[in-house]
């Protein structure tokens, strides 16, 4: 009895088959196209069972980015009909996606008025960052619009809120990614930017910071940052973008330097600022309070809660349009002196992603600017929810793609200390799937 598990067996077998099948030619041929035909299907078979999910899951993706890319274009094409159509008659461009710059001349009693006006819309294109900026890296410094904005790679720009003339400090709140650099004067209106999930949003309301002092014992109110002094019993921070030096102290006050949380400098006169240091400012009772025992001092700064999460705060006045209603509140924000027909400059948006940028020209026989009140009408005309005002006058001046487009001051409107930009940035993964 032969085992069929030793390997004479197997050699045996198999040397009788192929004997066999070698000697005849007709068996040969069948075999051998049988077994061919079996390996192809069965290779077949295999290739097809692989590969099926695979087609599958790239027509998935294919069909998945042409669905999105089908949106974006009807997004573009649907915002740039609007566009047209909103503003027949006007010189239209669009710059970039989801862009477009509008001019036009409106009569008013007869008069000429010329407007520029950017409108956009981050949902069309939600590559577009809005954000303002500094005329240098301390706030004791003024530049042109053309300038603030080629320095930071910005495509759009409009001169920002007030500021003082003779050094270029912003008058009134200003926060740029997330760092409160000076603080609201008067409760005046600010606009916030959120940017959450490639998303951008706005907010628009009267601005305050709470602002205190800690040490061991005692909790100092502070009054403002970075502003110039308004009264001598105020107590105000000074950080190191303020500029090289603090101011004097207030009359019958002090400054005192802190430095690694500790008091390093109790001075009247101006103190040198270096980075991670600040400065109080106040009278006499409250740096007496703070340097008992040498305190060891922190700071909070504490954004109202509806405006904590922006990445941006950018303050001016006064409002213009709030809610979808023309709301000029030129008393309670202690601006009157400017509510005559001047050139203006001015944003709003609508909760639809729309932001608006406006400027109009003034103080020329072609264009005799706008009173506050006009111009809140001609932003709710246009589809404001809500807008409000920034600073005008000499100041105003809009940048596209370039070139200063309104009749600014000397072309170019004069220096200024900030203004609001508008950038286009794609993701680092974005460009590099475009290569």
């Amino acid at each position: 009895m032969i085992n069929s598990g030793t390997d004479d067996y197997y050699r045996g077998y198999f040397g009788s088959y192929f004997s066999e099948y070698l000697a005849n030619k007709e068996k040969q041929d069948a075999r051998i196209n049988c077994i061919i035909f079996l390996f192809i299907l069965t290779l077949l078979l295999a290739i097809l069972g692989v590969s099926r999910p695979i087609f599958a899951n790239t027509q998935h993706i294919e069909d998945v980015k042409l669905a999105q890319d089908t949106e974006k274009i009807y997004l573009q094409e649907n915002f740039e009909k609007n566009i047209k159509n909103k503003y027949a008659g006007a010189y239209v461009s669009f710059p970039t996606k989801g862009v477009a710059h509008i001019k036009k001349v409106k009569y008013i009693n007869s008069k000429p008025i010329k407007i520029n006006i950017v409108e956009l819309n981050t949902n069309v294109n939600p590559y577009l960052k809005i954000q303002p900026q500094i005329a240098s890296t301390k706030l004791n410094s003024k530049s042109s619009v053309r300038k603030i904005a080629q320095k930071q790679g910005a495509f759009i720009a409009i001169n920002g809120g007030f500021f003082k003339p003779q050094t270029g400090v912003p008058l009134g709140a200003l926060m740029i990614n997330g760092e409160v650099l000076t603080g609201p004067i008067y409760n005046r209106v600010g606009i916030a930017i959120f940017e959450e999930n490639n998303k951008t949003t706005f907010k628009m309301d009267n601005i305050a910071f709470d602002i205190k002092a800690y040490t061991k014992d005692n909790v100092v109110q502070i009054d403002n940052i970075n502003q110039p002094r308004m009264l001598s019993t105020h107590t105000l921070l000074y950080t190191p973008i303020w500029g090289a030096k603090s101011p004097y102290a207030p009359k019958n006050g002090y400054n005192i330097l802190v430095s690694g949380n500790t008091i390093k400098k109790i001075s009247a006169n101006p103190i040198e600022i270096t980075e991670n240091d600040f400065v109080i400012s106040a009278p006499k009772p409250v740096i007496t309070k703070l340097a008992k025992n040498n305190n060891y001092i922190t700071i909070d700064i504490k954004i109202p809660d509806n405006l904590k999460d922006a990445r941006h705060i950018i303050g001016a006045g006064p409002y213009l349009v709030k809610n979808s209603q023309i709301y000029v509140d030129v008393k309670t924000q202690k601006l009157q002196s400017i509510s005559g027909k001047n050139p203006r400059s001015a944003v709003g948006y609508k909760n639809d992603g729309t932001f608006i940028i406006v400027t109009i020209d003034g103080r020329e026989k072609a264009s005799v600017g706008m009173t506050l009140y006009e111009l809140a009408k001609l932003m709710k005309n246009i589809g404001c929810e809500y807008a409000m005002n920034f600073d005008g006058g000499s100041s105003s001046a809009m940048y596209v793609n370039g070139k200063i487009v309104n009749s600014a001051q000397n072309y170019e409107g004069i220096a200024v200390s900030n203004a609001l930009t508008v950038s286009e940035i794609y993701p680092d993964e974005y460009q590099l799937s475009s290569l």
